[in-house]
């Protein structure tokens, strides 16, 4: 149902009925191991490129959470994933393995949050009832892509950001124990006019906290009814931008309880990430690793999960283009504790 402006609300409540996540050895490393499926200790995942060792994956983060919800493949009605390959081919390529009916969405890091928006308003208008819901990135595919090649060694700047090599799944269902998605607000696009890639949290952090205005404006609550907000890869610039935004739009946010899936995978101590994380991976495995995992054992409630994503290409960025952003919120919440 149309809340507001540009808002769903669930009001058959579709469930998460299970996850899968995997990531890479660097995301091994991190204080967020514990709540991760599967570890990688090869970036390579035995393939003989990047962009095929994403696709593997994203295929084992999809088959994991498939057979954590007691379903087969064929059980389930449609998949709905991206990630930042040219032509989505991590994922289209996946959904070939996977032989289940396949919509294709490109929202760069923002992606998993649109695909889970979108698989709760297909469960919750029975149009299915089991869709998964995915998105992921490989770190040495991306920066191959968007910037420089690992092998070519360059420097970075201190507002760069390190791409997660990961992947998250979900299931959505009509029916089930745990977490519900209650509402999305899907956002529009923001553009700054910044043009450096190495500086992503910059650009997007205008695009969280629009996103976030408009949820809070179209449902007609205060920020304080969530027990946490978290944004998906601003990462340290864009997590102190976000900040200033929220005090000059008078968004009264507690920051003790909003947080930055970027600034939450690594160890900035002991790990040379820069700002921070970013990729679709990022969002797509904290949420479903390590804030599910919380929401289960009765830590939080209600979240609200804002994931950002920076819409530029090498061709957009080589022609000079500004970078437009965009963010999507997917509000969570357990009902029943499992």
């Amino acid at each position: 149902m149309l809340k507001g402006h540009q808002s769903w609300i669930f009001e058959n409540n579709p469930k998460i009925r299970a996850v899968g996540t995997v990531v890479g050895p660097f995301e091994g490393q991190g204080p967020l191991a514990n709540d991760f499926d599967i570890i990688h200790g090869d970036l390579m995942l035995g393939q003989d490129s990047w962009e095929k060792a994403e696709k593997t994956l994203l295929e084992e983060a999809a088959k994991l959470a498939i057979e954590n919800a007691g379903l087969t493949q064929e059980q389930v009605n449609f998949f709905i994933g991206g990630d930042l390959m040219n032509q989505i081919i991590s994922s289209s390529f996946a959904a070939r393995t996977l032989a289940i009916p396949y919509l294709g969405v490109f929202g760069a890091c923002s992606t998993s949050m649109e695909s889970l928006a979108l698989a709760a308003n297909l469960v919750n208008s029975r149009s299915a009832k089991f869709v998964l819901a995915s998105a992921c990135s490989h770190n040495a595919a991306v920066e191959k892509q968007f910037r420089y090649p690992t092998e070519y060694g360059s420097q970075k700047p201190p507002t760069a950001q390190f791409t997660v090599t990961g992947a998250g799944a979900s299931i959505v269902a009509e029916h089930g124990k745990g977490v519900t998605v209650k509402s999305a607000t899907i956002g529009r696009i923001v553009d700054m006019g910044i043009t450096d890639p190495f500086n992503m949290g910059a650009a997007m952090a205008p695009a969280a906290v629009d996103t976030i205005q408009a949820h809070l404006r179209d449902l007609r609550i205060e920020p304080g009814y969530y027990d946490l907000i978290v944004t998906g890869d601003l990462s340290r610039i864009g997590y102190e931008i976000a900040c200033d935004l929220f005090e000059k739009h008078k968004i009264q946010i507690d920051q003790t309880k909003y947080y930055d899936c970027g600034m939450m995978i690594y160890n900035y101590e002991e790990q040379t990430v820069q700002s921070g994380a970013s990729g679709c991976g990022c969002s797509a495995v904290v949420t479903y690793g390590h804030l599910m995992k919380r929401m289960l054992k009765g830590e939080l409630k209600r979240i609200l999960v804002v994931a950002t994503g920076a819409l530029l290409s090498p061709i957009s960025f080589q022609q000079g283009e500004t970078i437009p952003c965009i963010a999507h919120a997917v509000s969570l919440e357990m009902e029943d504790k499992i």
